[in-house]
């Protein structure tokens, strides 16, 4: 299994961005061939402000279908969508899946 993590830095306008993200990026993403795809707004058991606002996270069965699920026409219009509601930034972290 290969994962694909999205965390989203904080954005000036919150409700913005989660009615970008709810509408139109999620459902966009969710068509990805391959992926299995969940996000959820980050907090923290404390309280604190978290040090993202939002995490998606792709799960495919392997790097290869990965690869191949970003590089769809899908996954790429999800790459560009991007670019109208994450302006605050992202990290984007990749690896394959170890069970214990």
């Amino acid at each position: 299994m290969f994962r694909v993590t999205v965390s989203y830095n904080h954005p000036e306008n919150p409700e913005q961005f989660l009615e970008h993200y709810r509408t139109v990026h999620a459902p966009l993403t969710a068509t990805m061939p391959g992926a299995k795809f969940e996000w959820g707004v980050c907090e923290t058991l404390d309280g604190t402000t978290p040090e993202h606002f939002v995490v998606g996270v792709l799960t495919f069965d392997s790097k290869e279908a990965a690869i191949a699920g970003l590089s769809s026409s899908e996954g790429q219009a999800g790459t560009a969508d991007m670019a109208n509601f994450a302006g605050a930034g992202a990290v984007v972290d990749m690896h394959e899946v170890n069970a214990a």
